[in-house]
Order: structure tokens, then C-alpha cells, then sequence
């Protein structure tokens, strides 16, 4: 990825990630990029670093803009190591005497991640910092998604470097979003949905708060993939949503199965909640990843969860799953449970704890069928899927 101008003075001198595929357990089937941003002024200034593995091209793309011992000054938005892993590197070249700023929980993480120790400066929230024509105001954005995370907020240029806010991983040639169609709204959702869902209601105040403040915004830089430059207010809106974790009529059915018995169950389930006007969507583990389920929860009403039973416990895949889910916190679902099984059954009741803590509405204690579903079991599955529509449809 080469350095790019995204405002008079200002650049843009990350990475592309186009092979990585897979994030925390998070697949990146588009990649990502690490963005980096170089703000030319008296005091030069360098918001974020990358990924370590990319430093050499990092250091490239800062130096066909300025020599990188003009910089003057590094900001550190995240500690995560996406987006400091060359920090150290970098300080050696330019001279590590000079400033890192970051938050004051960033004060505290970054030294046990970097030694020997920087030139850390904690930076109050609401701060605000000259680098010449410009000056740069600081807000802490606890746990979103790291207890170190801040925004860095351009005054005159308007511009906000949200760090992993309002990003997504994708590694596409575009750069803006007005250059990219609407699908990149799927990849922020994903993002939101897999990396941001636990902490909605942070998430919802933090929005307030930037409304309250009276920022005006007309660019908003992530350090993960497209800026949004044409529209920005429309990415806030949709955070405004998402972290409500405001629902619509949809119910996924996430199962594995063995033999197929559980699957067979899955579809009649599907085929029930469809009856009662909900839209269904019935998605087998191994074939369909975690991450792109999760990204179908965030706005939906139900999650019913299917298993076979194996040696008395749940089959590993969905038991994965479930453990997946439950640290995204979704809130406000409704919940059931279902599964074949062939001599104890465990795996239904089992899935029913698990969602029960997840303080999920439990509609009914859960269908279990011995082997494989008949006429009369294909029934009672099409019927516990009209049960489950109707609590959806309340």
C-alpha cells in the first residue's frame, strides 16, 4: 500500500495485510490494513505505527514523504500490536528521546509490552496538544476495545483518528469510502459485530459523548481499512445501532451434526420460524465460521443452537461456538435448544445452561429426538419452530 494525501499536509502511510486470514479467531477473508497517519507541521507528528512484521515498508512509506527523523513526536492511539508492534523499531531511527503520547492507561501497558522504556507521555482525557497550524484534542475511549484505546481529534481539519473504531478488515485497493460500494458496510458490521459487541453500551455513552462535545467531524481515519470521508455520519449511525444491538424479525439456527439427524432438525426448526413471518437462517458450524454467524446475531431477535450428543457433552464445534459467543455478550435475544442423540441427550440441556447464562428469554426447555427424526419427529421440530416465531414475533 502506498502513502496517499488524505487532506492538505496530512498522509496516510500504513500497510496492507492482504494474506492475513484470520484475526483473534476472526476470519479476514479480505485481509486487513494497519493504517498509520503522518501529519506534516512545525512539529511533525506520527499517529499510530503497524503491525512489526511490516515495518521495513513502513518506514518506506513515511520516508518517500519526509525524512523519518523529522518526526518530532509519536501518538499512540492503541496499544494493541497491530498498531504499536514497530513503535520500538521506529523510536530507534528517529531518536528515542522523543515523545510517545497515549493515554494514561496507555502510560501504564505500553512499558510491559516495549524495553527498554520510551519517552511515554500521559495525556489528560479532553487534553489538547499545538503541533503548529494545527492542534490535536485527546478522549479516552476505555475498553473500545482495550483499557488504553483513545480518539485523536484534528481541530482545524476536522478529522478523527478513532483507532479501531468504526473499522473493518479489508485490504481492497479502495481507500475511501465513496470509492467502494456498500459492501464495506458488511465488513464494519462484521468488525462491530466480532470486536466491539461486548461493549455496546460503552460504545453507546462514548457517542453521546462525542455528540456533547460538538466535534465536528468530516473525516473519520480507523486503523483498519477504508477512511470515511464522503459520509462519516453514516458509520456513526450505524454504531448508534449496532451497540443498541437493535433487532429485526430474524432468528439463526446454529448447529453441527453428525449424521445429519441434527441438521434434518435445523431445517424443519428453519422451516416453522419462516411460517410465522420471520426470516430463518439455519448455519452449519465447520461450513459456516463463528465470525460470520456472530456477525448474523448482532441484529438478530433469536439464536436457536443445535448439537448431537457426544460422549455426554456437546459436540466440540458448537461447544466452541457457545464459549465464542458468550464472551461478544449479545443481549436482549430470545433463545432455544435442540439436538439428536442416541443414548443420553445431554448435549440440549447443556446448550440451555449456556444461553440461560447468557440471560437469554428460553421460549421452551429445549427439543431433543433419538437418532434420526421420523414423520412425527420432523412435526415436532416444525411445530418448535412456529413456538419459537411466535416468541420472536411478541
Amino acid at each position: 500500500m502506498k502513502p496517499f494525501e488524505i487532506a492538505d499536509g496530512i498522509y496516510s502511510v500504513g500497510v496492507a495485510d492482504w494474506n492475513v486470514r484470520n484475526f483473534h479467531g476472526y476470519s479476514t477473508e479480505k485481509g486487513t490494513t494497519y493504517n498509520a497517519f503522518l501529519l506534516i507541521d512545525e512539529k511533525v507528528t506520527l499517529i499510530d505505527t503497524v503491525r512489526r512484521e511490516f515495518k521495513d515498508q513502513f518506514l518506506k512509506n513515511i520516508s518517500k514523504i519526509i525524512d523519518p527523523k523529522k518526526i518530532d513526536c509519536v501518538i499512540s492511539n492503541h496499544t494493541e500490536m497491530d498498531h504499536s508492534g514497530s513503535l520500538p523499531f521506529l523510536m530507534h531511527i528517529i531518536g528515542a528521546e522523543k515523545p510517545v503520547y497515549c493515554s494514561k492507561m496507555g502510560f501504564k501497558s505500553l512499558p510491559l509490552h516495549f524495553r527498554p522504556e520510551l519517552n511515554y507521555q500521559a495525556l489528560e482525557n479532553g487534553s489538547k496538544l499545538s503541533i503548529g497550524k494545527r492542534t490535536l484534542q485527546f478522549l479516552e475511549t476505555r475498553m473500545l476495545h482495550w483499557p488504553d484505546s483513545m480518539f485523536t481529534y484534528l481541530k482545524e481539519d476536522k478529522i478523527l483518528f478513532s483507532s479501531d473504531a468504526f473499522g473493518q478488515h479489508y485490504a481492497g485497493p479502495k481507500r475511501f469510502d465513496d470509492e467502494i460500494d456498500d459492501l464495506i458496510l458488511h465488513q464494519a458490521k462484521k468488525y462491530y459485530a466480532n470486536i466491539l459487541m461486548l461493549y455496546g453500551r460503552k460504545t453507546g455513552k462514548l457517542l453521546k459523548t462525542v455528540e456533547e462535545m460538538g466535534l465536528d467531524i468530516k473525516m473519520i481515519c480507523p486503523d483498519h481499512g477504508i477512511l470515511w470521508r464522503k459520509n462519516p455520519e453514516r458509520i456513526i449511525r450505524k454504531y448508534e445501532k449496532w451497540s443498541s444491538q437493535e433487532s429485526k424479525r430474524k432468528a439463526v439456527i446454529v448447529y453441527d451434526t453428525m449424521w445429519h439427524s441434527t441438521e434434518q432438525m435445523a431445517e424443519k426448526i428453519a422451516e416453522g420460524i419462516s411460517d410465522e413471518g420471520v426470516e430463518a437462517m439455519p448455519l452449519r458450524l465447520g461450513r459456516c465460521h463463528r465470525s460470520d454467524i456472530m456477525t448474523e446475531v448482532l441484529d438478530a431477535k433469536a439464536v436457536i443452537v443445535g448439537s448431537p450428543t457426544l460422549n455426554n457433552q456437546l459436540y466440540p464445534s458448537v461447544s466452541e461456538f457457545l464459549t465464542y459467543m458468550k464472551g461478544l455478550k449479545p443481549r436482549g435475544k430470545v433463545g432455544a435448544s435442540f439436538g439428536s442423540f442416541g443414548w443420553s441427550g445431554e448435549a440440549v440441556r447443556l446448550i440451555r445452561q449456556e444461553l440461560e447464562e447468557m440471560e437469554f428469554e428460553i421460549p421452551d426447555p429445549g427439543l431433543k429426538i433419538k437418532y434420526v427424526p421420523d414423520a412425527a419427529g420432523n412435526d415436532a421440530c416444525y411445530e418448535f419452530g412456529r413456538k419459537v416465531g411466535k416468541a420472536i414475533g411478541k
